[in-house]
């Protein structure tokens, strides 16, 4: 069975919330899945798994620190993420959400790993505004859906 590592960063508890919907989700789909603070992972916890998905809210347009820590430390990595499935979400106070979620995948695919877009809606990954709402939980189990369903390609049921 494939593993995934679902991280994030949250000081409000919105993009947590993304987060545990996201994992929930990808487990029902049928796969493992590690669900952890970004402050709980080290870069060597991103060798061990199949996936990685990264969550953090958006400041001033871009990720949180302690996540572009953890991809910074990851560096030490590189080339030993290729092929692994990755994606990304953010949640924002107003905007900027679609780069943050760029500034994560932009470091996953010099991983070499493999990121999917989705040609409905949120192209990059799912983003929300503030506390969730009905609407953004259904996008975050589309989004999950779709990433677990790239995940039984890649690695096989």
């Amino acid at each position: 069975m494939s593993r995934i590592l679902v991280i994030y960063h949250s000081r409000t508890g919105h993009t947590e919330s993304m987060a545990q919907t996201i994992t929930e989700s990808i487990r029902t789909e049928g796969l493992e899945v590690d669900f952890r603070r970004v402050e709980d992972t080290t870069p060597e916890d991103l060798l061990s798994v199949d996936g990685v998905v990264i969550g953090s809210p958006t400041y001033y347009g871009t990720m949180a620190a302690e996540v572009k820590k953890l991809l910074d430390d990851s560096v030490k990595y590189h080339g030993r993420l290729d092929g692994k499935v990755g994606a990304a979400f953010s949640s924002a106070g107003s905007t900027g959400q679609e780069t943050t979620v760029l500034s994560i995948l932009e470091a996953l695919l010099i991983h070499g790993m493999i990121v999917q877009g989705d040609p409905q809606g949120h192209h990059y990954g799912v983003t929300t505004i503030g506390k969730l709402q009905e609407e953004d939980i259904t996008r975050c189990k589309r989004f999950a859906q779709r990433y677990a369903t790239l995940v039984k390609r890649v690695y096989g049921p």
